[in-house]
C-alpha cells in the first residue's frame, strides 16, 4: 500500500496466466481464451493484444495473459502469443 496527502493506493499485482484461444472473430474483433488451470473462459478483445500491425489470434493458438475485470465481467489483457 502506498499513503500519499492521507490517501490509501493499493497495488494491482496481476498474475500470468497460461491458456489457449478457444475462438476468436476477427471481423467482431474478440473471442475467448481457455485458461490452462481449467478455469472459466475469458473474454479478450483485440486492443489487449500485445504486438505491431494487425492484432488477432487463431483457435488454439497459446496465450499469456493477465485478468482485468472488464465492463461484463473479467477480460484478458496484455495478450501474448507464446
Amino acid at each position: 500500500m502506498f499513503f500519499l496527502e492521507n490517501k490509501i493506493f493499493k497495488e494491482n499485482i496481476m498474475a500470468k496466466i497460461k491458456g489457449q484461444v478457444k475462438w476468436f472473430n476477427e471481423s467482431k474483433g474478440f473471442g475467448f481464451i481457455t485458461p490452462s488451470d481449467g478455469s472459466k473462459d475469458v473474454f479478450v478483445h483485440f486492443s489487449a493484444i500485445q504486438g505491431n500491425g494487425f492484432k488477432t489470434l487463431t483457435e488454439g493458438q497459446n496465450v499469456e495473459f493477465e485478468i482485468q475485470d472488464g465492463q461484463k465481467g473479467p477480460a484478458a489483457v496484455n495478450v501474448v502469443a507464446i
